[in-house]
């Protein structure tokens, strides 16, 4: 199957700007019926799949959202995503869940772009490319972000930078001194910040964590947030021959897979080393795990409530939440001195 055509190669063909294209597209009456006519017919004869179907481009009504995601298998994308469907649910709107794959999100957002068969995009942890925010701009996709961010888009996130710091307080609080850092294999911009505010409460209080206790998985599955990230961590630390007395895991599924390789070696979780996870997954509760909440159901049912908003009026303001995490206190930091 040969490449589908873009927008821009359909103005090429015209001769027209991709604004007028995108004028078409959106029924727009500045565009004179003999330009519409010419742009319509290229479309046709370069098999031009537009965001918008015949149906759509007489009544100019958005129905269809693409919720772009690099993972639907993990837990965190799962919570977003229920509240993302149960919101969706309340409106008269469809969705259409595009998974990226967690290797190469970037390459995968282009592909379904190119596609062009949503009417607006809802996009979870994927940065923005700058020849991605242009199309979106030409073809006036509404787009709302999640754990993502841009300057002219609106987006929900949690300040991983503040859940770092409260989770290097939290440990502090039960008289550790002694603290590793178990992050993904690949870095990105919610490792850094997450790593940063821990990091940054450890030094205010003269704290260092060793190289040796900063300790990343090489499993590329889910970028590295992956149980069997966490379970070879702890293997690391066993390797080297010495654990410190707790473990800030970057996330739930890192937590889930240390704490089960912790178990396999008898070292008993919080007694011998303590572990903390980040994101409040369900099962973490079921593992009396000590974690931070970045409230994702209610981040999806956000992102659906600003969605409608834009649809109904796309001057609409944009609008750009950052909130912060909550700290939940369970039994694997749990002092026991």
């Amino acid at each position: 199957m040969g490449k589908k055509p873009t927008i821009y190669e359909i103005a090429k063909k015209v001769g027209v700007s991709t604004a007028t294209v995108s004028r078409v597209l959106n029924d727009s009456p500045r565009v004179s019926d003999k330009t519409k006519k010419r742009i319509l017919k290229a479309m046709r004869e370069m098999n031009y799949a537009p965001r918008l179907t015949a149906r759509k481009l007489a009544s100019s009504k958005t129905e269809l959202i693409g919720v772009v995601v690099p993972s639907f298998t993990t837990p965190y994308f799962n919570e977003v995503l229920k509240g993302i469907k149960d919101e969706i649910g309340r409106t008269d709107l469809d969705m259409m869940i595009y998974n990226t794959g967690s290797n190469t999100p970037k390459q995968g957002l282009n592909e379904f772009f190119g596609r062009g068969i949503a009417d607006a995009l809802i996009i979870i942890s994927i940065d923005i490319p700058e020849r991605i925010h242009k199309q979106l701009q030409a073809t006036e996709v509404q787009t709302v972000l999640i754990n993502t961010t841009h300057p002219e888009h609106s987006y929900f996130q949690v300040d991983d930078y503040q859940g770092g710091y409260m989770a290097a307080e939290h440990l502090v609080s039960q008289g550790h001194e002694s603290i590793g850092i178990i992050s993904a294999a690949e870095k990105s911009a919610v490792t850094n910040e997450r790593t940063a505010g821990f990091q940054d409460y450890l030094s205010e209080h003269g704290i260092e964590v060793k190289d040796e206790h900063f300790v990343r998985g090489s499993i590329s599955k889910h970028a590295g947030f992956s149980e069997e990230s966490g379970f070879e961590a702890i293997h690391k630390f066993d390797k080297q021959g010495s654990f410190p007395e707790a473990i800030f895991c970057l996330n739930d599924t890192l937590a889930i897979g240390a704490m089960y390789a912790l178990s396999r070696l008898g070292i008993d979780v919080p007694k011998d080393v303590a572990v903390m996870g980040y994101d409040n997954i369900k099962l973490s509760k079921y593992l009396d795990l000590t974690t931070v909440d970045q409230k994702m159901y209610s981040i999806g049912v956000n992102a659906i409530k600003q969605m409608t908003k834009l649809i109904g009026a796309a001057d609409s303001p944009v609008v750009q939440q950052v909130t912060d995490p909550i700290l939940v206190k369970r039994g694997s930091t749990e002092n026991h001195a």
